[in-house]
C-alpha cells in the first residue's frame, strides 16, 4: 500500500464519511448522525475530539474507566499479554492470569464469596447468575425453585434474563413475555421523603418488607434468587435506604432465598469500597460485576459466588462437567492482565479510600446546584451524583438531552442523562479542582436550557 493510500484510510477511519452502517447502541441513532458527538483518543481524565480539544469526563466512560483513560500500566499489561498469549481456550484448559485475576477478585470481596465464573460483560454476568441461582437449587434437591424477583427501576443488562428481572419499563416492553415466573418488589425512591439527600436516605427501609408480600403470594418454596442493585444505577442513581439491604438479606436468609448483588456499576470503588456490599455490610449469595474490573480496556464480567453454592456443584464423576455454561472469551487473557494491572492501580494509588475522603467534597459541589431552574431533586453517594430536571411539556427526555449535547459541544464535558435525568460518575482520579470544574460546567448547561 503506498503512502496516500495509508494516510487516506487513516484519515477515513479518524473521520468516517459514511455513518449508516453501524447501528449504534443506547442512542437516537438519526440525531447523531445529524450532528455526531465523536471521540478520537482519552488520557486519564480528559477525552480529545477530532478537531483536538480536551472534554472532561464525567461519567467514567460508562460507570467503568475509575482508574481513568489509557494508564501507562494498564496498557502495558494489554500490550505484554497480546504478545505472549492472545487468545487460549477457555473450555477444558486454563491460563495463569485467570487464575490470579479470580483469586484477587475474590480476595476483595467479602465473607465467603470466595470463587469467581468469568464472563464478558454485565448483562452476561446477570444471566450468568441466575443461571446458577436456577442450577443450584437443581442440583441441591429443590428444582422447584424457579421463580426469579427482581426490582421495579432496576437495570440488570439486556439480556433475556436481566431484562425480566429488571424493572426499567423501555427495556422490556419491546421484547415479548421475557421469562416466566418473575416477580417484582417496588423501587425504593421517593421524592417527597428523600429530595436532596446526601447518601443514604433515612426513609425507605420499611420498603425491604414488600418481598414478605411476595413470599406469600408465591411461598418460598418455588423462589429461587432476589436480585437487585446495591445502588440502582442506570435508573437515574437511587441509593440504598439506610438498613433497606440489610433487611432484604434478613428475609432471603428467613426463607431460604439466595440474594445476588448486582455491582456491575457500584463495583471497584464506585462507592468508597471494592463492593457497595462492604459498606453496607451485607454478604449476598453472589456478586455480579463488569466495567470497572478492568477500568473499562476489554470486555470483562463475572460472578463472584459463595462457598456453600459452589461447593454444591462440585458432587459426581469428577470428569464430568459440573456447570454447562460458558463463554468463548470466558476469562480472555487480554481482559485477565488488563484486570490484574487495573487492581493495582487501585491499590498503589489508594482510589478507593480516595473516594471516601472526596464524598463530602462531591455531595456539597452536587448540592449547590440545587437552587438552579427547573432542578427538581439532586442525589449523591460515593462518587456518584444525579439530578433530575423538570421535563418541558412537549416530551420527556428533551431538556436532558439538549443538556447532553451543549455539554460536549459547548462546555467540553461529558455526562450521562437518563430520560430528564443527568448522570455523573466521573474516574476515581479526579481532582477537587476538576470537580468543581465539572459541578461548574454542569451548572451553566443546566442555565442554557431553562
Amino acid at each position: 500500500m503506498d503512502t496516500g493510500t495509508t494516510m487516506r484510510a487513516a484519515n477515513d477511519v479518524m473521520a468516517p464519511n459514511d455513518l449508516s452502517s453501524w447501528w449504534m447502541p443506547f442512542t437516537a441513532n438519526r440525531a447523531f448522525k445529524q450532528n455526531p458527538r465523536m471521540i478520537v483518543g482519552a488520557k486519564d481524565m480528559h477525552y480529545t475530539t477530532p478537531d483536538g480539544r480536551q472534554v472532561i469526563d464525567g461519567i467514567a466512560g460508562l460507570w467503568s474507566c475509575n482508574a481513568g483513560h489509557a494508564r501507562d500500566p494498564i496498557v502495558a499489561a494489554i500490550q505484554r499479554q497480546a504478545a505472549e498469549l492472545d487468545y487460549s481456550p477457555a473450555f477444558q484448559f486454563g491460563h495463569p492470569h485467570g487464575f490470579a485475576a479470580a483469586a484477587r477478585i475474590a480476595q476483595m470481596a467479602p465473607g465467603d464469596l470466595d470463587h469467581v465464573f468469568f464472563t464478558n460483560s454485565g448483562s452476561e454476568a446477570i444471566d450468568t447468575a441466575l443461571k446458577i441461582a436456577l442450577a443450584y437449587w437443581n442440583v441441591s434437591g429443590q428444582g422447584q425453585k424457579t421463580r426469579l424477583i427482581g426490582r421495579e427501576r432496576g437495570y440488570h443488562g439486556v439480556g433475556f434474563g436481566g431484562i425480566s428481572v429488571g424493572g426499567i419499563v423501555s427495556n422490556r416492553k419491546f421484547f415479548g413475555t421475557l421469562l416466566a415466573g418473575v416477580d417484582h418488589m417496588p423501587h425504593t425512591y421517593s421524592r417527597e421523603h428523600q429530595a436532596f439527600t446526601k447518601g443514604e436516605p433515612d426513609w425507605g427501609a420499611h420498603l425491604a418488607d414488600d418481598l414478605e408480600r411476595i413470599v406469600a403470594l408465591h411461598d418460598a418454596s418455588t423462589i429461587a434468587a432476589v436480585v437487585v442493585e446495591p445502588m440502582a444505577g442506570s435508573t437515574g442513581v437511587l441509593p440504598p435506604p439506610k438498613g433497606y439491604l440489610k433487611r432484604l438479606r434478613e428475609i432471603c436468609d428467613k426463607h431460604g432465598i439466595l440474594l445476588v448483588f448486582d455491582e456491575v456499576i457500584s463495583g471497584f470503588g464506585r462507592l468508597g469500597f471494592a463492593f457497595a456490599a462492604e459498606r453496607y455490610g451485607v454478604v449476598p449469595d453472589m456478586i455480579t460485576f463488569a466495567k470497572a474490573v478492568n477500568s473499562g480496556t476489554v470486555p470483562m464480567g463475572g460472578v463472584i459466588v459463595r462457598s456453600h453454592v459452589h461447593d454444591a456443584f462440585m458432587k459426581g464423576p469428577e470428569h464430568v462437567i459440573e456447570l454447562f455454561h460458558g463463554y468463548t472469551y470466558s476469562g480472555h487473557p487480554l481482559a485477565c492482565a488488563a484486570a490484574l494491572a487495573t487492581l493495582d492501580v487501585y491499590r498503589d494509588e489508594n482510589l478507593f479510600e480516595r473516594v471516601r475522603t472526596l464524598e463530602p467534597i462531591w455531595a456539597d459541589a452536587m448540592m449547590s446546584l440545587r437552587e438552579l431552574p427547573n432542578v427538581l431533586d439532586i442525589r449523591t453517594v460515593g462518587l456518584v451524583g444525579a439530578i433530575d430536571l423538570a421535563s418541558r411539556e412537549d416530551g420527556v427526555g428533551k431538556r436532558a438531552f439538549e443538556a447532553m449535547d451543549r455539554a460536549f459541544r459547548e462546555h467540553d464535558v461529558v455526562i450521562r442523562i437518563t430520560a430528564d435525568t443527568i448522570a455523573l460518575t466521573p474516574p476515581l482520579i479526579i481532582s477537587e479542582d476538576q470537580i468543581g470544574e465539572i459541578v461548574d460546567k454542569v451548572g451553566r448547561v443546566i442555565r442554557a436550557v431553562a
